[in-house]
């Protein structure tokens, strides 16, 4: 009951009460005047206004136990959209998501179902069931008899005594005996469909209305984080041709160019060899070589670079660190490292991060003639800022005519930069070295 229909049921009682009271004296008036009478009239009174605030504070009880009820309900939706947010693994997530469900309800069991298109469990996870019931039970329900009309009809599901229903059937032989079911089901946007459940309550009473509408609101907040989920491996699947777009215009850039490189020197030295030029021939196998032991450099370098990525076992700092070691060690260039930790960035933040700095450092070995660099990656009030700085001869970043750093890697490195929602800044002047700044500006984790 709100506020406004409390106050006007208060001023009804009250005037039931007056009516109640007058009634009660002209009935009494001849004996008003005894002692007797008088007792009587005091003990009607009191009781009339004992009744009327006894009955506004039951009232407001309920009031307060169903504010109460809708507040750790609240409380655990909260929760529930927090786990969604904080990124962990969607069955995780549906368990907790069941398990604040029957604590708020009061049931014994639950569970939750998601399946896919063909009609797969995708996932299911359960409440109130031990690992060895769960055992016994054998494979998870794909929706038939009552659980059916939940999945398949999306329709809800409230009753007290579940096994009197005629499309109660196909309940394993070692399931729990259970009484009340309340089922709604899971609406996704996504290509999966689920129910949501629960199972008996510990008290003994039957679901109520109230329950229903509750569950549903946990049925959204399942059906958000599976789309969440559903959208996260779409996305990971654009990144991935997206990476894959990307090596193989670097490949194309980089491999495509050598060859045909190592193309023309070839038919050069076999034109000088026809003609008898061994000297000029043997200077074109000398660069050949070179060319060669390049290349070889280059897919050394790039198979290392695709090797080294963060995961579970790994964080981008440690990865980030092994491969400058690596890349110190094979180009002979001294370097200095330094990094925030832990740098706290989005997965999708971390790969473009990660190969922007490898494609710098491959550079710098190849066209900077340096003898040092330095990778600093810091957290700034406004985001991220990676910079990869040497004191080689640096270049002018503007000129088409540079032959040395192909102008796709560094449109590479641009694209690799706005895809993580940064920019990609280049400083070089001839003579006095390269400055890469990549920056990301401050999401929300």
């Amino acid at each position: 009951m709100d506020i406004q229909r409390l106050k006007w049921a208060s001023l009804g009682g009250l005037v039931l009460v007056i009516l109640f009271l007058e009634a009660a004296r002209e009935l009494l008036s001849p004996y008003l005047q005894t002692w007797p009478g008088r007792l009587v009239w005091a003990g009607v009174v009191a009781g009339a206004i004992l009744f009327l605030v006894g009955a506004v504070f039951t009232v407001l009880a309920q009031t307060q136990d169903q504010l109460e009820q809708r507040n750790r309900e609240l409380l655990s939706l909260d929760r529930a959209a927090r786990d969604i947010h904080s990124e962990l693994a969607l069955a995780t997530t549906l368990q907790k998501i069941v398990e604040q469900a029957c604590q708020l309800l009061g049931s014994k069991y639950g569970a939750l179902s998601v399946i896919n298109e063909k009609k797969e469990i995708v996932e299911f996870v359960t409440y109130g069931l031990t690992d060895e019931q769960r055992a016994r039970i054998g494979d998870a329900p794909i929706g038939k008899g009552l659980l059916g009309v939940v999945l398949h009809e999306g329709r809800h599901l409230r009753l007290s005594d579940l096994r009197s229903d005629p499309r109660a059937h196909g309940v394993p032989q070692h399931h729990p005996v259970m009484n009340s079911l309340l089922g709604v089901p899971i609406l996704c946007q996504g290509p999966f469909r689920g129910n949501l459940y629960l199972s008996d309550k510990v008290d003994g009473s039957e679901f109520t209305e109230d329950d229903e509408e509750t569950l549903v609101r946990f049925a959204l907040t399942a059906a958000v984080a599976i789309d969440k989920s559903f959208l996260h491996h779409e996305l990971e699947n654009v990144a991935v041709a997206q990476e894959r777009g990307r090596i193989g215009r670097e490949m194309h850039d980089g491999m495509a160019q050598v060859l045909a490189y190592v193309n023309t020197k070839a038919q050069t030295v076999q034109q000088y060899l026809r003609t008898g030029k061994v000297e000029e021939a043997s200077r074109q196998l000398d660069q050949l070589t070179a060319a060669a032991r390049e290349a070889y450099t280059d897919v050394r370098e790039g198979i290392l670079a695709l090797r080294s990525q963060p995961g579970e076992d790994r964080s981008l700092e440690e990865v980030l660190k092994q491969y400058f070691e690596q890349w110190q060690t094979s180009s002979g260039i001294s370097g200095e490292m330094t990094l925030d930790e832990p740098l706290s960035v989005p997965p999708r933040v971390e790969l473009q991060l990660l190969r922007i700095i490898q494609e710098s450092l491959a550079n710098v070995r190849k066209h900077a003639r340096a003898t040092k660099v330095r990778v600093t990656v810091v957290r700034q009030a406004q985001g991220l800022e990676a910079i990869v700085e040497d004191d080689g001869v640096g270049f002018d970043p503007e000129s088409v005519a540079r032959a040395e750093l192909p102008r796709f890697g560094l449109t590479i490195m641009r694209e690799r930069a706005e895809s993580a929602g940064g920019r990609l800044e280049i400083e070089s002047k001839q003579g006095v070295g390269t400055r890469v700044l990549f920056e990301v500006p401050k999401m929300e984790e």
